[in-house]
């Protein structure tokens, strides 16, 4: 049997370490003198609960797997049989082409090719790239079509602090709007509101038990950097996710069972919510023949 996630790609830079897939070009580990900040899975394994994944030209679910583009219908795939939805993009099942591979980065790229539900193709590629403590993540689409598009870029990473439960993490999010999680639901978001005074405030940092989460969250404050930054903590040890001023969503998922690990926790950097392909909320407008780049990361901090 082929291995799931094809062939795994190491990068090193002192004592940090990183693990590459070549399908999907997903993160499936990403440790320190081997303390691991990501959880991981076996390499002869799928990725359980799109672990590491990247998500593109679209995040999250697309409604009904339906869209219109420039006065025409699109009908996606329905890739999440449930409720009827297209998930999480086109390339996190698909192999990428390695374009450079050096001892502490990593480059890969695939073309997005026209097809039903998508009219326009793109070119994307992404750069794993480590520091001593620190992992930094840069994608670029281009748009190599003959019309404008917008798309979306997201990743789907559960992160820990080794091997400190994650009920004991401290999760702080910058965030002061959020669009509450609605159980079955078709498209299981419920309208925006503001994170001031409800569960959702995160701000101050809360302690993840009893915290359960499939949510999304907006209206990010950037720090001094121009950054935001989504943060677990465990006494002076923490994880420091950080994104880019285009990555204006974060998706935080609290899964009860995750494969080797049980109770874990996903910071996902989104550049748009759920079903911006046909609320437009957050796309990135691309023109014929231009490109967008943007970044996100990790840093280790303790």
């Amino acid at each position: 049997m082929a291995n799931p996630t094809g062939q795994q790609f190491e990068i090193t830079r002192g004592n940090a370490r990183a693990v590459v897939t070549e399908i999907g070009a997903g993160l499936r580990a990403f440790e320190i003198s081997g303390v691991p900040y990501l959880e991981t899975f076996a390499e002869d394994a799928h990725p359980p609960k799109g672990a590491g994944q990247i998500l593109l030209p679209w995040p999250n679910r697309t409604k009904a797997a339906r869209w219109t583009h420039r006065g025409e219908e699109q009908q996606l795939e329905v890739t999440e049989e449930a409720r009827g939805n297209a998930i999480h993009g086109l390339t996190r099942h698909r192999e990428w082409t390695l374009v450079e591979h050096a001892e502490s980065s990593i480059t890969f790229e695939i073309d997005v090719e026209k097809q039903p539900g998508w009219p326009v193709p793109l070119q994307a590629r992404i750069t794993y790239d480590l520091a001593p403590r620190e992992l930094t993540v840069t994608h670029e689409i281009r748009n190599e079509g003959e019309s404008a598009i917008g798309v979306g870029v997201g990743a789907h990473p559960y992160f820990r602090i080794g091997d400190v439960p994650t009920d004991e993490l401290t999760l702080t999010l910058p965030a002061t709007r959020v669009r509450p999680y609605l159980g079955d639901q078709q498209l299981p978001y419920g309208d925006e509101q503001d994170t001031a005074g409800t569960e959702y405030d995160f701000r101050a940092g809360r302690v993840l038990a009893r915290v359960d989460l499939d949510t999304a969250f907006g209206g990010l404050v950037a720090g001094d950097d121009g950054r935001f930054h989504h943060v677990l903590s465990h006494g002076e040890r923490s994880v420091d996710v950080w994104t880019g001023p285009d990555f204006k969503w974060v998706q935080v998922f609290t899964p009860a069972d995750l494969v080797g690990r049980g109770r874990a926790v996903a910071i996902e950097p989104m550049t748009c919510p759920a079903d911006a392909l046909n609320s437009g909320t957050d796309l990135i407008e691309l023109e014929p023949g231009t490109s967008w780049t943007g970044s996100w990361g990790v840093r280790v901090h303790g």
